[in-house]
């Protein structure tokens, strides 16, 4: 069971629980991605495992007509396994999220790893290519180039993830500017109220919701992150 300290962050610890999660982010007018907490297998029954159980989440989600849609981390399905591993479900996932009208990002981890996820993304975009969206870290340096390669092949909406509202307030701007769709993205637990006040102001929002039993690890990166994330955890356990 997780704590009341960690349920902030995280949406439960199963599917039915992210579900519930979903819908009532739903009621507030935001969107939910939802991502099975797992990462780094070396072991390919590990990557088998959640790769059945994303394939399952979104035939729930397309039963429940939730407004919601998974992520993935290329090591979670596969990619410290090999990289054809990696590829054969990313694309087994993206396969059954376009027959059920669904969407399916894919996180960039580590810089030793963007090569490999954006060569996987390239070719499954490019047979399903409203199925589908990659992730960049925007704090390498190689960003700016992998943006302009995306772009070059991607004619679509973009999605901007920050909860710095000058970040958005340009986003905004600049959407405004070039006529292109975005949204922002969000954590669960972190500016929810912004969330909300975004999406009732027509902003289309997302936020990121983890799930899954391996919470632990993940909560501990959110609380040591920001020092206010720390305060909310410290009082939640003085009871206050």
């Amino acid at each position: 069971m997780i704590p009341p300290i960690a349920r902030r962050f995280v949406a439960g610890e199963s599917i039915p629980e992210a579900l519930e999660h979903a819908r009532a982010r739903n009621e507030d007018g935001v969107a939910v991605i939802l991502n099975l907490l797992g990462e780094h297998y070396d072991d390919p029954a590990d990557a088998r495992a959640d790769t059945d159980a994303y394939l399952a989440l979104l035939e729930d989600i397309a039963d429940s007509g939730l407004d919601a849609c998974v992520s993935v981390k290329p090591s979670q399905i596969g990619l410290s396994v090999s990289e054809e591993l990696f590829e054969e479900h990313y694309r087994e996932i993206v396969s059954r999220a376009h027959d059920l009208d669904a969407f399916v990002w894919c996180d960039m981890e580590d810089a030793d790893t963007t090569d490999a996820t954006l060569d996987a993304f390239e070719s499954i975009a490019a047979e399903y290519p409203w199925s589908v969206g990659q992730c960049v870290q925007s704090n390498l340096k190689r960003t700016r180039e992998d943006l302009r390669f995306l772009f070059e092949r991607r004619d679509r909406g973009i999605a901007v993830g920050s909860h710095d509202p000058a970040m958005i307030a340009l986003a905004d701007r600049l959407a405004r500017e070039h006529g292109t769709e975005y949204e922002i993205q969000m954590l669960m637990g972190v500016r929810d109220e912004a969330q909300r006040d975004l999406a009732a102001q027509g902003v289309d929002v997302a936020q990121y919701a983890p799930f899954g039993t391996k919470w632990f690890s993940y909560f501990y990166r959110r609380v040591r992150e920001r020092r206010q994330n720390l305060t909310f955890a410290l009082r939640a356990v003085a009871g206050r």
